[in-house]
């Protein structure tokens, strides 16, 4: 190029083109003005500024700019290719400058220098058309012997024509350009290609190499925190943007007003800011008002385009004014009469305002037209809204809601996560089709041991996708707890709901699910505080009924039954409550009162009044219910309480009529069976009738879940061989559920079947049924203790078909850390982790990631490094709670010793200051007591695991006080709890630092007579070590021997029972057999733990192997420069016994 041009500085050159790949044309002429007024004239930014002023819509000044220099050879090309733009945008295009133009440009690309023919290229890039920019950048590369400006660009067409094979190629070209020297343009695009790769660390690497090298080129640092968002790194991204805004600047008021100083008459940027914060906002009206002005100031400045106004239309429904909706909608179709995207609003308004046939017959249309305009996931929606509200039967709703689905995600195939992806996931959207789903499962939870409805899992499927990518959408988590809690998983829906009710207290709905669960779990307490809190954020919630419901439900469980009954009747008498349709309505907030919690107050009031020994009056409001609900979907449910209630008076006959009366085609079928079968179980002992109902089912219903229903009714009569013959007809209908594959294996368990349970695992392993079954196949191969076929069928489903869903991934590391753990191969694990990381760069951001991490370093004593991992699980609700447990554990015995043994004990006595070690014990305890407030268990075992947990922070005191009490507190449990490991080894281990060996024996060969399970597997193995510890003091070293060939049966890993059998060895002055026990200590133990080192190095020199000796001490001192003893007693000796 020229010396003008080489001498041109590429920064604001790059910084010119980023700004037209964004469509900010007004920072393109400010841009382009600050160059020229410290540059002078140049005649490339005179150009950018015409080209700003052009796509900015000021058409008659840019074609004034771009005529003055026209004649200005490196721009000349571009600039006529402009000029012919520009006219053609016009009001009245001038059609004979344009012939002329286009005469004059044609000749002159005849002979156009690489200058010229570089700039037409960007041009055309700019204006999105590649393959003709391609032309002339393949033309300008050839004139110019493979320019460095040319590759750069050639690159940038690669990476943005969305063709694959270009795509790949993209970065060898900004490579190639790169080795002559950083350039900002070519770096930028690199990062670009690593974030298309979806490959945001490499990503983010080289946008920091563009910050260390261009420090004021903002649009490196705005990249960067697009990155931070791709990867949900929520804190960084915030940070990086506080460093281009002042904190005070960050509401979207101040981003209007921005846009407002900044690009006040680009309407499509106006709109674009408005999308992606709408969709993500949760319906909060505030943002909604600032998202209204945004598109409203978009079609202000362009009033005849139709997609502004359609977008107007929408954000009017997402603030509930459908009026305006429709008036805007209306307005669009007027602006384009082919507007799909109007006519499918419309639609929406006239579902919402009932006008059902008006939307049947336009839906028709559109339906019609389907196949040339494609297939839209929205259509589908109103499809299946439209079902829904002319009562058509649930599996032709629930057909249209899944289409839905595929039709949406479908959609969203190869879009990075950033702002668009926020943008076309719209979450707003798929809470909707939730709710819609939601109107098809059941309104209480399923009970223990019962299937709960797959639409269920279908909505935590969806629902997971959504808090993922938008983790602080509360009503994602709170639908979310919704699902959990119907599903049956209490815990981890209480677990959503505090996360809900800890950002916002005043959420009223949350506050009702959180007494729901609390009622679940019989905590009547808890549930009416819950009740009171949400009374005290919102009162207008007492219009509610489901308020008034539990309220009652809570009332009932405390046996205060005419207190229940005055609450449902006060709920019974709510203005909604009158009208099938009705909902009341609030100052701040619209609260549904729906047909499903209408007719459950009628029926909680029916059984309260039952209870109450008033069957009179419970008859009374059945039949008001009855006339009430009469035609309805909701009459079923009245009809089998009505069975109820003939049942509680004895009259199963009159009951069994009722419920044979629904037929398969009604809503509740399945429930009335399901009662039928339950009436035949329980009231007339029959189990052939009990599962007669559920083949009926499966004859009327054939489906999956009917076939699922009728196998778990087998179980449960114990006939696991019918179980099993039926759960393969289910698989036949649904071959891919790994979950129906997985009852089929526990059934053949249940007829001690293994080893042909053992072959049908591995067949449908075989079939591709990869991640879910492989974790039972290696449970059921662990319990037979076949260490190493388990840790191989994990490491097989790693190899073979790479884990597809992240959240599967924590848990193969952990299956595979667990088995390389007992198989004695700890050393592979980092490669699991390794595997995992190169999966996916999301893999680092999942808690189950840092658990599984955790847990690794931990067994490789690096106690302070597991902590730090540990600690970034400990809020989530899968990993969490194991995670905190783990933390606990490290407090209060980093070191990972036999607590309460005395083998060791004085070992150590003389490394660091008493005092000190104190004071770290007490910081440990205080900072364990800590953590145990954060437990929260929902069930019997997980309080009884919690008490030993705080009783075993009593005994890390060593006061004596504090160990009886905790002695006192295990006892309890093991008299509850007959043969209660954990704490029968607590008792053990109090009785030992209470200097009580004979107790602590006893209790510990109480569990050494009991059979070895996986649950308890660490405790089995402590108390193994513990009472090895006792033997050895004994010297009785061939029954310490045995317990601790026991432990590494068990555990190959083992690294206590390798160094006490190093201990037993050295004692015996078989040193050589002592250094091989410590080398398996010193290997499991990651060669961090000092004590270890000494004692294998000593046994070295007393092996005569010095040089292993020597190796061994410096390996200690390196880590440990001041360990005692090492140097003089060890190191010293080994080097002069090596030179003598």
């Amino acid at each position: 190029m020229s010396s003008r041009s080489s001498s041109r500085p590429p920064f604001p050159q790059a910084l010119l083109n980023y700004y037209c790949q964004e469509g900010y044309f007004h920072h393109v002429r400010a841009a382009a003005d600050e160059a020229l007024g410290r540059l002078g004239s140049d005649p490339v930014f005179l150009f950018y500024r015409a080209y700003g002023a052009l796509r900015a819509g000021d058409i008659q000044e840019s074609i004034r700019q771009l005529e003055s220099i026209k004649n200005k050879q490196e721009v000349s090309l571009c600039t006529m290719m402009a000029l012919i733009y520009a006219h053609k945008k016009s009001p009245n295009p001038d059609r004979d400058a344009i012939l002329e133009l286009d005469a004059k440009m044609k000749e002159q690309r005849k002979t156009a220098g690489q200058q010229a023919l570089y700039f037409a290229g960007l041009f055309l890039w700019h204006l999105g058309r590649e393959d003709k920019a391609r032309e002339y950048v393949d033309r300008m590369i050839k004139v110019s012997g493979g320019g460095k400006e040319g590759l750069i660009l050639k690159a940038w067409l690669d990476l943005t024509c969305g063709k694959e094979t270009h795509i790949k190629k993209a970065v060898k070209y900004f490579d190639e350009a790169l080795q002559e020297g950083n350039d900002v343009f070519a770096l930028l695009g690199k990062a670009q290609y690593f974030e298309v790769r979806q490959n945001y660390s490499g990503a983010l690497e080289t946008v920091n190499q563009i910050i260390a090298n261009f420090p004021n080129f903002i649009p490196a640092f705005i990249k960067k925190m697009k990155l931070q968002l791709a990867l949900q790194d929520w804190e960084q991204a915030v940070e990086t943007a506080h460093r281009l805004i002042p904190r005070e600047n960050s509401r979207l008021g101040d981003l209007i007003r921005a846009l407002d100083k900044l690009e006040p008459r680009n309407a499509q940027l106006f709109c674009k800011m408005a999308l992606a914060f709408s969709r993500t906002c949760g319906r909060n009206q505030l943002i909604l008002q600032h998202t209204q002005t945004l598109v409203e100031r978009a079609s202000d400045l362009a009033s005849d385009n139709s997609e502004f106004a359609t977008e107007l239309g929408y954000q009017m429904i997402l603030q509930g004014k459908v009026k305006e909706a429709l008036k805007w909608y209306k307005t669009a179709m007027t602006l384009d009469e082919t507007s799909v995207s109007a006519l499918t609003g419309i639609i929406r308004c006239q579902l919402i305002q009932g006008q059902l046939e008006d939307a049947e017959q336009q839906l028709e249309f559109l339906n019609e037209i389907q196949q040339s305009i494609g297939k839209s996931g929205e259509l589908s929606f109103l499809r299946a809204v439209l079902a829904m509200k002319k009562h058509k039967r649930q599996e032709e709703v629930l057909a249209l809601l899944n289409d839905v689905l595929d039709t949406h995600f479908s959609s969203l195939h190869g879009f990075p996560l950033g702002v668009e992806y926020f943008e076309k996931l719209n979450p707003d959207f798929l809470l909707e089709i939730i709710r819609e789903y939601l109107n098809f499962c059941p309104a209480q939870p399923a009970s223990p041991g019962q299937s709960p409805s797959p639409l269920l899992k279908h909505c935590a499927s969806v629902l997971e996708t959504v808090i993922k990518t938008v983790p602080g959408l509360q009503q994602a988590i709170f639908l979310s707890a919704k699902v959990k809690y119907l599903s049956g998983d209490i815990e981890a829906a209480q677990s959503n709901l505090h996360y809900c009710l800890e950002r916002n207290p005043s959420y009223a709905d949350a506050h009702l699910l959180m007494a729901q669960v609390y009622l679940a779990q019989n905590n009547t307490k808890l549930c009416s505080q819950s009740l009171e809190l949400c009374l005290s954020y919102n009162f207008e919630v007492r219009e509610h009924p489901v308020y008034h419901l539990i309220k009652a439900q809570t009332q009932k469980k405390m046996g205060e039954l005419s207190e229940a009954i005055k609450t449902l009747q006060m709920a019974k008498n709510l203005p909604g409550m009158r009208k099938p349709t009705a909902s009341s309505k609030t100052k701040g907030k619209r609260i549904e009162i729906d047909a499903s919690d209408r007719v459950s107050v009628f029926l909680e009031l029916v059984e309260a009044h039952r209870l109450n020994g008033e069957p009179h009056e419970a008859a009374i409001i059945l039949q008001d219910a009855i006339n009430e609900f009469s035609g309805t979907p909701e009459e079923l449910r009245v009809v089998i309480a009505n069975a109820d209630l003939a049942i509680a008076q004895g009259d199963v006959e009159q009951a069994l009529t009722m419920l044979r009366n629904i037929t398969p085609e009604q809503p509740y079928f399945v429930q009335a069976k399901e009662k039928m079968a339950d009436v035949y179980l329980q009231y007339r002992k029959d189990k052939k009738l009990y599962a007669g109902c559920y083949r009926d089912l499966v004859e009327k219903l054939p489906s999956a879940h009917t076939f699922l229903l009728l196998g778990d009714a087998y179980l449960n009569i114990q006939e696991p061989d019918e179980a099993i013959e039926v759960y393969e007809q289910a698989l036949k209908k649904n071959p891919k559920d790994p979950a129906l594959a997985s009852k089929i294996g526990k059934a053949l368990i249940k007829t001690h079947n293994y080893s042909k349970a053992i072959s049908y695992y591995e067949a449908a392993l075989r079939s591709g049924q990869q991640n879910f079954l492989c974790y039972d196949l290696a449970e059921l191969l662990m319990k037979l203790k076949q260490y190493e076929k388990a840790e191989k069928v994990l490491q097989q489903a790693l190899d073979h078909e790479p884990v597809k869903n992240i959240k599967f991934i924590p848990l193969e590391i952990f299956d595979c850390s667990l088995f390389s753990l007992r198989a004695g191969k700890l050393e592979e694990v980092p490669r699991f982790l390794l595997m995992a990381e190169k999966h996916s760069s999301r893999t680092k951001l999942e808690p189950g990631f840092h658990y599984c991490k955790g847990l690794y370093l931990w067994y490789t004593g690096e106690p302070n490094d597991a902590l730090r991992h540990f600690n970034k699980a400990r809020k989530d609700s899968d990993w969490g709670q194991n995670a905190v447990y783990n933390m606990i554990e490290i407090c209060l015995n980093p070191d990972n010793e036999t607590v309460g043994g005395e083998v060791f004990e004085n070992l150590d006595a003389d490394i660091g200051n008493s005092t000190e070690k104190q004071e770290s014990v007490q910081l440990a305890v205080r900072t364990a007591e800590n953590l145990l407030k954060e437990l929260k268990p929902q069930t019997i075992q997980g309080h009884i695991q919690l008490r030993i947990m705080e009783n075993y922070c009593l005994m890390a005191t060593k006061q004596k006080s504090s160990v009886e009490r905790a002695l006192n507190t295990f006892t309890e449990i093991v008299m509850v709890e007959k043969d209660h490991i954990p704490a029968l080894l607590g008792m053990a281990t109090a009785y030992m630092i209470l200097k009580q060996t004979p107790r602590a024996r006893s209790q510990l060969k109480r569990i050494s007579k009991m059979s070895w399970n996986p649950i308890d597997a660490e405790e089995f193995e402590k108390s193994w070590l513990l009472l090895a510890d006792i033997y050895i003091q004994s010297a009785k070293y061939d029954m310490a021997g045995e317990l601790l060939k026991r432990c590494l049966r068990h555990n190959r890993s083992c690294c206590k029972a390798y160094e006490y059998m190093g201990y037993i060895m050295e004692k015996e002055q078989a040193y050589k057999d002592a250094a091989i026990n410590y080398e398996m200590a010193w290997k499991y133990g990651n060669q961090a733990n000092p004590t270890i080192g000494y004692k294998l190095a000593f046994n070295y020199l007393k092996g005569k192997r010095y040089v292993d000796a020597i190796d061994v001490c410096h390996k200690v001192l390196e880590a440990h420069p001041n360990y005692p003893k090492i140097r003089k007693e060890i190191l010293d000796k080994a080097r002069a016994s090596l030179r003598a």
